[in-house]
């Protein structure tokens, strides 16, 4: 099992308790199997050979069919089933469903396998504590419920927050009055019946005074009213919902409100003729209930959509779309890549942070207009540069990550002061680009430098990488004696120039050290008559 991922240790006690409801031949099959701790569900059909079920397989079991006395049997020792046909074992987390004929006689059990397993929010930990709403999708046996449970625990006992769960059908916190001990110190509000959970998250706010409440599976518009109400009130919300995909949820009529809604715009004819779209488009119509959203595809890898509301808006729009995605690795580290979409339909592409030139190649004007760029404005006013990126339609996205920032820009006098945030993204290395003045001009100068979206505007003299000012202050340096001067670590793509302005300037250069501390040299070329 990953490092950083246990299970309790009241998980073998429980795996017991669900074992003992089940037919005798069912449990002597289930002590032989060497990877019990891989198992999903137990599904048992009357007049069928039972079924057990795993992560990525299923076997059927090799003994007689279910009869009516089996069924019976694992009825009379789980006791009554509610509305929603579920039952469960006290305080436990298993899941017990059945399935019932015409006239309400149960024909079939399906037994679902509850685990408290540490560590399942690894990977997006950072997200959950951050005080952001987040919301989880994937498919059904991927782990959401087993997510939530740990993030309730981390939350309550690591962070010190007021949790409450919204449990419908007692599924995150086991079945009993007493919760499990795996979520940690939340406390759980109990739902009689999925009809209710909207009443339930509603009343949870305004009795109990929570800063994080937690529900799964929202599924109904009362649900996604209630969560909006909720996020307006300045609760975080952590919660799974039905679909995969961020664009599932977009397509939904029940859940789009969830990501912000969708409505049907018409534009002026000056609107449309700007950004060359039909006059009736589709847009946002509210800021996202949830600001996070993460695809879940697998125990240990999730696709991360950390700003909604902008990949809504450029999923809309048919632009680039960019997101992450997240691996958990055995040694319990985690592993991040940027993942790029060009449209809704097109295969991702990976592109290596900070990599400049393959996400501007110079032989290739299609990719200068689709692939975007995240920029972190560092005393330039953001505003300016919203409202510059939305008249220009450039593909580039404001980011207040340094993480996250493929390109930080900053004004001549911010430079000046040597902050330890410039000096921080030098280090990470980060391309810092300076602009004299925090103007509107400017601001669309860079902009358009960036976006490669009009080459003749690009005016060098107004705005400049950090790497091209320490290649011009070498080359000043040597002309006034200097030898040599060694430069910080850039990309191939500045480095590149560097070489570029070296030669125009009639020096020698030279690259030495491997990436990412690959760096330039600048020389005077050696006079022969010296």
């Amino acid at each position: 099992m990953n490092q950083s991922v246990q299970t309790t240790s009241t998980d073998n006690k429980d795996f017991y308790q669900l074992i003992d409801v089940l037919p005798e031949r069912i449990k002597t099959h289930l002590w032989e199997l060497e990877n019990l701790e891989e198992l999903l569900e137990i599904v048992t059909d009357l007049g069928r050979k039972p079924e057990i079920r795993f992560l990525n397989h299923t076997e059927i079991i090799n003994v007689d069919e279910i009869t009516k006395e089996d069924l019976n049997l694992s009825i009379e020792k789980v006791g009554a089933f509610s509305s929603d046909n579920r039952a469960g074992i006290e305080r436990t987390l298993h899941r017990i469903s059945a399935i019932k004929n015409r006239s309400g006689e149960i024909v079939g059990i399906t037994f679902r396998v509850g685990r408290a397993v540490f560590g399942t929010i690894r990977v997006i930990e950072d997200l959950i504590t951050s005080g952001r709403s987040v919301l989880l999708l994937g498919k059904p046996g991927v782990g959401k419920t087993t997510m939530l449970r740990e993030v309730a625990r981390v939350l309550s006992d690591n962070a010190r927050k007021r949790v409450i769960i919204v449990d419908t059908s007692n599924e995150i916190a086991g079945d009993g009055d007493i919760p499990h001990n795996a979520i940690g110190r939340a406390r759980r509000m109990q739902v009689p019946s999925p009809t209710q959970q909207h009443d339930v998250m509603i009343e949870a706010v305004e009795n109990h005074t929570p800063e994080v409440i937690i529900i799964d599976e929202i599924g109904t518009q009362l649900e996604a009213n209630a969560a909006r109400t909720i996020a307006e009130r300045g609760v975080q919300l952590v919660a799974t919902a039905h679909g995969n995909t961020l664009e599932n949820i977009m397509q939904n009529p029940t859940l789009s409100d969830l990501v912000g809604g969708i409505k049907s715009v018409t534009l002026g004819d000056i609107e449309a003729k700007r950004r060359r779209t039909q006059k009736t488009v589709l847009e946002r119509n509210a800021p996202p209930t949830f600001e996070i959203l993460v695809e879940i595809q697998g125990w240990n890898l999730v696709t991360v959509h950390s700003d909604v509301a902008n990949t809504v808006d450029r999923l809309l729009r048919n632009q680039t779309v960019g997101s992450e995605t997240r691996t958990l690795d055995p040694d319990g580290s985690v592993t991040q890549q940027s993942i790029w979409n060009h449209t809704r339909n097109s295969k991702p592409k990976n592109i290596e942070t900070n990599v400049i030139e393959n996400r501007y190649p110079n032989n290739a004007e299609e990719e200068q207009e689709t692939l975007i760029t995240n920029v972190l404005p560092y005393g330039v006013n953001k505003g300016r540069i919203d409202q510059v990126i939305r008249s220009s339609s450039a593909p580039v996205n404001i980011v207040t990550d340094m993480k996250t920032a493929d390109i930080v820009v900053t004004t001549k006098n911010y430079h000046r002061r040597g902050t330890q945030a410039l000096k921080n993204a030098e280090k990470m290395g980060k391309p810092v680009f300076v602009l004299r003045k925090n103007t509107t001009h400017q601001i669309d100068q860079f902009i358009r430098a960036i976006a490669k979206t009009n080459h003749k505007s690009n005016d060098s003299s107004t705005v400049k990488p950090l790497a091209m000012l320490d290649a011009e202050k070498a080359i000043h340096k040597i002309t006034y004696g200097s030898k040599q001067i060694e430069l910080k670590p850039q990309n191939s793509h500045f480095r590149r120039l560097q070489h570029n302005l070296a030669e125009e300037s009639g020096m020698t250069s030279i690259s030495i050290g491997v990436e990412p501390k690959r760096r330039v040299i600048i020389s005077s070329i050696p006079n022969d008559n010296a």
